[in-house]
């Protein structure tokens, strides 16, 4: 990492074209898997390799409730339409009596398309997999260089092909792969929230859409849609009622940060909801109500603190395992265990939860709570 990297970043972003915010959502995307610390990343001699299904999920957040709102926001000049802008649009009108954004995006990383959307759905993500390797892949960077695909490289080797079951894993093991040179993920990942924060890129993709209204939209307005989240407060509840409910049904329930024997407690997230948008049963500990609100409250554990609490951490991750299999499954295996084997989950669980505590405190600067 040097400083030719960070110059190089600050041209693409000011410099390279600007005549949609595809640009834009494949650098928020890549930043967002990195400072995430996806489990799937390679890290390969020169380059950084990550499944492009991530990228595909990445997109599918940002620009679902930007296409939902009843506010026309311009992600493109010349009033044209996004590559993929009529099979999402019509996937989102489809998903409005089912549930709208949250219920879509709990079918993606739990549930399953429904089988009657899966073909739209296909068509949709193979659409967005031609889109941002073709486009934003294909020119970002040609403000620093006359070649093509000259920070972003693609795999296109897997075959693609249509089963019963679409969901997040699909999107991981079958839409190829890209990597990225070494220096540029060491970046993102030390300055990342940097980029992405004001001033960025997502300041730049609400000023396009402001000027392309002819500024007919304001900074507030263009930001809440673009910042909207699929997990809502309601799912958040609705996932603690879950916990709890399970938890009644073994009786007694232990604080996972000191043992302590409870009769109230909070579900708490691990890694803090404020840190990172995850609201996946193993992000959720039963806790002490003081220690969660007076001690803990948005910190990071350390990772000698997981360490150390890993047996009662390992207890509560098997009793949801055995009350909601499937969705514990997939959820662990696309947060943390990545391209390890479910069967190993317990270990490479912990591992992963640690690495990615000790990121955050070490590399995005949180704060770290030791008991």
């Amino acid at each position: 990492m040097n400083k030719e990297t960070f110059s190089n970043i600050s041209k693409i972003i000011e410099r390279d074209s600007k005549s949609s915010t595809y640009k834009f959502a494949l650098l928020r995307g890549t930043i967002d898997i990195i400072q995430e610390n996806s489990p799937y990343i390679k890290l390969e001699r020169d380059h950084a390799i990550i499944p492009t299904g991530l990228l595909i999920e990445k997109w599918l957040i940002y620009y679902y409730p930007i296409l939902q709102s009843e506010t026309k926001i311009p992600q493109i000049n010349n009033n044209t339409k996004l590559a993929f802008e009529p099979l999402l649009t019509n996937l989102i009108n489809k998903y409005e009596n089912l549930g709208g954004f949250s219920a879509f995006y709990n079918d993606l990383k739990n549930k399953g398309i429904p089988s009657f959307l899966k073909d739209d759905f296909f068509e949709l993500a193979k659409k967005l997999r031609d889109t941002i390797t073709k486009m934003p892949m294909k020119y970002i960077g040609r403000s620093i260089s006359n070649n093509y695909y000259s920070v972003y490289t693609f795999n296109n080797t897997v075959r693609l092909k249509r089963e019963a079951q679409i969901d997040i894993e699909r999107l991981i093991n079958d839409f190829g792969n890209f990597s990225i040179p070494i220096e540029y993920f060491e970046a993102f990942k030390i300055l990342g929230s940097f980029i992405n924060g004001q001033d960025s890129i997502l300041f730049k993709w609400a000023e396009f859409s402001i000027n392309v209204s002819s500024k007919n939209l304001s900074m507030n307005k263009v930001l809440n849609e673009v910042l909207k989240s699929p997990i809502t407060n309601r799912d958040i509840l609705g996932s603690k009622k879950l916990y709890e409910s399970i938890l009644e049904e073994k009786g007694i329930v232990y604080c996972v940060w000191t043992g302590e024997k409870l009769n109230k407690y909070d579900i708490d997230h691990i890694i803090p909801f404020s840190v990172w948008k995850n609201n996946d049963l193993w992000n959720l500990l039963p806790s002490s109500s003081t220690i969660n609100r007076k001690y803990k409250k948005d910190k990071i554990p350390s990772p000698y603190l997981i360490e150390k609490q890993k047996d009662i951490i390992l207890d509560y991750w098997n009793i949801i395992y055995q009350e909601q299999s499937v969705r514990f499954r997939k959820e662990i295996q696309t947060a943390l265990l990545g391209n390890h084997a479910f069967s190993t989950w317990k270990e490479n669980g912990i591992r992963q939860l640690k690495e990615s505590c000790n990121y955050l405190i070490e590399n995005r600067g949180f704060e770290e709570w030791k008991i």
